[in-house]
């Protein structure tokens, strides 16, 4: 099963942008999942192609209007497609690594990238958009939101990375901020590599990166610790 994202915007030239490149880029181009970008104006119905207009109850910026973004909606997700549809914005739920996973396992995803002050409640609600954060800060739309989501999905999928293993301690995977990493040289300016990644002893070195990533994770993201499964003994 291919993967298949179609992301809808007001600048698709942003796209595949980074996900033309590396792990992402050469799955694409081997097929192990398909872009598809569409204009959002191209479902406007004036002569000014308009996507947006002044708030209801006043303030300022503006928002992006129900009725279009329906019909780019609608023909990007008629009846029956089964992929989920997603709102990059910043009050949406936060993006996890659970999620990342399960989109990955799934047939793709429509996503919709946010301008200007937001996106009209109704379309939200009346098409089932998924909210989705990538962070506690904004940015000027949700195109590298999007990228951002896509590139963590895509490394996921099978035949992308080249050892489907050397994901399995990263960060997040295990409830914990990833382990310290050294290589050669043996020494580097005055500071040796920890003896036990020296030892050959499997278990020693299963156990010191477990404290490793435990330390780091109280010191940077106690946030997690209170999730974290006790290690099987």
């Amino acid at each position: 099963m291919t993967f298949r994202a179609s992301v809808l915007t007001l600048y698709p030239e942003m796209f595949p942008g980074p996900l033309g490149i590396s792990l992402a880029g050469r799955g694409l181009i081997e097929g192990a999942w398909t872009l598809e970008t569409i204009q959002i104006r191209d479902f406007a119905t004036d002569r000014h192609r308009s996507v947006d207009d002044t708030p209801a109850g006043g303030g300022a910026g503006m928002v992006m209007r129900a009725d279009v973004l329906a019909r780019a909606v609608d023909h990007a997700s008629p009846p029956g497609d089964p992929r989920p549809r997603l709102l990059m914005s910043p009050r949406g739920k936060p993006l996890t690594q659970a999620r990342v996973r399960e989109l990955a396992a799934g047939p793709g995803a429509v996503i919709l990238c946010g301008r200007f002050e937001g996106v009209d409640q109704r379309l939200i609600d009346l098409r089932g958009l998924e909210e989705v954060s990538v962070g506690d800060f904004i940015l000027s739309g949700g195109e590298p939101a999007a990228i951002v989501l896509l590139d963590a999905v895509v490394r996921l999928l099978p035949g992308v990375m080249g050892n489907a293993l050397s994901g399995d301690e990263e960060s997040f995977e295990n409830g914990l901020l990833e382990h310290p990493h050294y290589t050669r040289p043996q020494e580097f300016e005055g500071v040796p590599i920890p003896d036990v990644l020296n030892s050959g002893h499997h278990a020693k070195i299963v156990a010191w990166r477990r404290e490793q990533a435990e330390k780091l994770t109280r010191e940077r993201r106690p946030d997690l610790i209170a999730g974290l499964q006790p290690v099987q003994k």
